[in-house]
């Protein structure tokens, strides 16, 4: 049996800090997760409340308001529609930039790269004027349009990187055994690109579920609305209902959290190592 070598202090110092680390990002979702289990008067307490006995009124609560039902399948329903659209648009477009050599390629690579850059939240405004004149004010399509566009680029660029780095001879020798380029694409190509679909579709899905300003101008009725403008009716007369309020992001984040660790699972990594002989 091999013996375990001794941690040197250098060693153990980084591995402290990284502790410490993860502490500190880690810290704020313990404590809202711990708030949406704790009564009223102990989250408003003057001194950290640590051990207590767990409630879920604070849930009751952020489940009770008005249309959530609504909020939730509206939210499910742009982000998903939006994210399957990237991922349709993006595959055919990021194979275009990876494999293919046109005039123009370059150009259109740095005007992905540019969209990808610029801040969406300058062309509220236009896109509000757009929507006003088309009549298409208040409606899931437009906003999982409008979504679909805001994740397009970086699944373009993301998955352009993915294309690339699977080996050009995996391609060639699918041709060679009769396959077209699109039945290689399909066959061989694509089943490996699994790292990159799920890496895209989870950044993809995170910002359209999470996005906030274009849902607050472009749907103003209540029905047309999604979950992060249901967070935002934990307010009375006296200030926030800060239980409500913490039950209310807890239940947002789960979707997400649930979604990275499935797709973590399923995101391997080097599926072409060894694919090509020597």
């Amino acid at each position: 049996m091999r013996r375990r070598r001794p941690l040197r202090p250098g060693t153990l110092a980084k591995n402290l800090g990284a502790l410490l680390l993860a502490a500190v990002f880690v810290f704020p979702v313990y404590w809202m997760f711990s708030s949406a289990l704790k009564p009223s008067g102990e989250i408003l307490s003057k001194d950290p409340v640590f051990l207590f006995t767990p409630t879920l009124d604070n849930f009751t609560k952020a489940t009770g308001v008005e249309l959530f039902w609504t909020y939730v399948t509206n939210s499910l329903a742009v982000t998903v529609g939006a994210v399957l659209l990237a991922l349709l648009v993006a595959l055919a477009a990021s194979f275009a930039l990876a494999r293919m050599r046109f005039k123009g390629r370059k150009g259109l690579v740095l005007a992905v790269m540019m969209a990808q850059m610029a801040p969406w939240e300058v062309m509220v405004i236009a896109m509000y004027m757009i929507a006003r004149d088309a009549e298409t004010l208040n409606s899931l399509p437009l906003l999982t349009a409008v979504y679909f566009v805001m994740v397009l680029p970086f699944t373009i660029w993301t998955l352009r990187g993915f294309i690339a780095a699977v080996p050009v001879t995996l391609e060639e020798a699918a041709q060679i055994d009769g396959c077209t380029r699109g039945q290689a694409f399909r066959k061989v190509i694509f089943p490996l690109l699994a790292p990159g679909l799920m890496s895209t579709s989870l950044f993809g899905f995170i910002t359209a579920w999470n996005e906030f300003a274009m849902v607050l101008i472009l749907n103003k009725e209540k029905t047309a609305q999604t979950l992060p403008l249901w967070l935002t009716q934990f307010q009375t007369a006296f200030g926030n209902d800060w239980g409500a309020t913490m039950a209310a992001s807890t239940l947002f984040a789960l979707p997400v959290l649930v979604i990275f660790i499935f797709l973590q699972r399923k995101a391997v990594g080097g599926m072409t190592a060894g694919a090509v002989k020597g």
